[in-house]
C-alpha cells in the first residue's frame, strides 16, 4: 500500500509542478526576477551556451534536493523523498521539452510533429513574441490553451504576432 502512496505522491508532484512553474514564470520570471529571465526573451543578446535564465534550474533544484535530504534523513518524513523525485522528474521533462525540443539547445527530438507538440511550439512562440517583461501570455509548458491547437490565423491578434 505504501508503494501506491509513494507513486501517487510522485505523480501528483509532477502534475503540481506545472502549476508551480506557471506561477513562477508569470509572477517571478516576469516580475522581480526579470533580470535573470530577460536574456531568454532576447536570445540575440546571448553570449555563449548559457543564459542568466539557466539560474532558475538552481531555484527549482533547491526544494528538490531539500526534499531528498529531509526525506532520507528525518524519521517519519520518507514520503518527502517522493516529492523530491517528482520535482526532479518535472525538471527532466522541462529540460527535454523546453531546452531541447523548443529551443533546440541540443539536436534531439527534431522529428516530433504531432498536434500536441505543435501546440506547445505555438504557445511558446506566442509567449516569446513579447520581448518585454509585461504583455506576454502562455506561461505554462505542458498545459497548453486550446487555441494553440488551431491555426495561428485563428488565434493570433495584431498586438502579439509571433
Amino acid at each position: 500500500m505504501q508503494v501506491v502512496l509513494y507513486i501517487a505522491i510522485t505523480l501528483l508532484t509532477v502534475a503540481g509542478m506545472e502549476f508551480v512553474a506557471w506561477a513562477a514564470h508569470k509572477y517571478l520570471m516576469h516580475g522581480a526576477l526579470w533580470i535573470w529571465h530577460e536574456d531568454h526573451h532576447r536570445p540575440h543578446h546571448k553570449d555563449g551556451f548559457f543564459e542568466k535564465n539557466d539560474l532558475f534550474f538552481l531555484v527549482f533544484a533547491i526544494p528538490s534536493a531539500a526534499s531528498y535530504i529531509i526525506g532520507l534523513n528525518v524519521d517519519g518524513w520518507f514520503w518527502l523523498t517522493f516529492v523530491g523525485i517528482g520535482i526532479s522528474i518535472y525538471g527532466l521533462i522541462y529540460f527535454l521539452i523546453h531546452d531541447v525540443y523548443i529551443h533546440r539547445r541540443f539536436s534531439w527530438f527534431r522529428q516530433l510533429d504531432g498536434k500536441y507538440s505543435r501546440a506547445i511550439l505555438r504557445a511558446h512562440g506566442h509567449h516569446h513574441a513579447v520581448t518585454e517583461k509585461d504583455g506576454a501570455e502562455s506561461f505554462g509548458l505542458l498545459v497548453v490553451a486550446k487555441k494553440y491547437f488551431g491555426k495561428r490565423s485563428e488565434w493570433a491578434d495584431e498586438k502579439t504576432k509571433a
